[in-house]
């Protein structure tokens, strides 16, 4: 999952989604580090201290917590078939906590993972009690281990990194992007309380829905499925781009070599029209790219590669029936493309 999607994603339904649980522990501990003053209006410095520590503390657990999940998806690599399945099951497992955040049936109770209730109460208990630093700091740090779909979702995608650095950036970017959120429902649930909590409930049920559905859709472009959400929306608006492959010269084989220039939003073509019932020469050109595009799956075909930010390497296809179709795309399922085997 891209790092900007990540920190998207927190930055809109994170902080929200998770306020139900974290916010709510969050509001309990501020209520006994700072007080009202008569005119109603938070005392700032006893409200930037415990907020400070809480939100630091959340931003280093969910960190450290990525850099072990990507780690532990180093020693059991998946295949990309299997990094597609867990792309659509985040984001089926997105859209069906969004449906239980909007009370649209019983059955969606089930998309969520509770902590035991005995360690809530303990986390509870400890927030009330303590009046120094060590409940925001507890409370942040504990969050990682607390019921939050959203959450649960970047790391089950920070496992599927398979590196320990891209899956703490990942956790990272994404725990910064809660931040503005758990700001403002810290402030707002102490000042409007239960109003401000089912509102922003369901607004963050309804940005969940709507963020689950892109990692469904990278999910099926990374499959090699035919069919995905920017697939349709390209077919109905005519936005597949389909150029007159070109020809490798000076060769005694100019006639069954082509280039795929690799480009930082994808690649050009997108759709390919090759010559079939013969071996293929396909170049991928990469020139200073710098995004997942350079790392290419295609499941069809059983390869996978990552290419230098600058260069040329060349794939050998064998040779296809006429009206084979393979489609392929980054590693993240981000970006796509199509060989198509019907030039005559």
């Amino acid at each position: 999952m891209n790092l900007v999607i990540a920190f998207i994603t927190g930055l809109t339904t994170g902080g929200l989604g998770c306020m139900a649980i974290q916010g709510g522990l969050l509001a309990t501990m501020l209520a006994q580090q700072y007080e009202l003053d008569s005119t109603n209006k938070i005392t700032s410095h006893k409200f930037i201290k415990p907020l400070f520590f809480f939100l630091s503390s959340r931003l280093a657990a969910y960190t450290i917590f990525g850099f072990l999940l990507g780690v532990f998806g180093s020693l059991f690599r998946f295949s990309p078939k299997v990094n597609a399945f867990l792309m659509i099951a985040i984001g089926i497992f997105m859209v069906g906590n969004g449906l239980r955040m909007l009370k649209i049936h019983p059955l969606f109770r089930y998309f969520v993972f509770k902590m035991p209730s005995a360690f809530n109460r303990y986390v509870s208990v400890k927030s009330k009690k303590s009046s120094s630093e060590f409940a925001p700091i507890m409370l942040g740090a504990l969050t990682v281990l607390l019921p939050c779909g959203i959450a649960q979702a970047m790391m089950a995608a920070a496992i599927a990194t398979g590196n320990p650095a891209e899956g703490a950036a990942l956790m990272f970017a994404y725990t910064l992007g809660t931040i503005p959120a758990f700001i403002l429902v810290a402030f707002f649930i102490t000042r409007l309380g239960d109003l401000v909590e089912k509102h922003l409930s369901r607004i963050a049920g309804i940005l969940l829905i709507i963020f689950g559905l892109v990692p469904v859709d990278y999910g099926l472009n990374l499959a090699g499925s035919p069919v995905s959400f920017t697939k349709t929306f390209e077919w109905i608006a005519g936005t597949g781009k389909t150029e007159e492959p070109q020809l490798q010269t000076g060769t005694a084989n100019d006639d069954n070599t082509y280039y795929v220039t690799i480009m930082d939003n994808g690649y050009a073509p997108q759709i390919l029209h090759l010559i079939p019932n013969r071996e293929i020469k396909l170049i991928w050109v990469t020139n200073n790219v710098k995004s997942c595009s350079l790392s290419v799956v295609i499941p069809e075909l059983n390869y996978e590669n990552t290419f230098p930010s600058t260069g040329h390497v060349l794939l050998i296809i064998p040779p296809q029936k006429t009206g084979t179709v393979i489609e392929y795309s980054c590693s993240m399922g981000m970006y796509h493309g199509k060989l198509v085997f019907d030039k005559k």
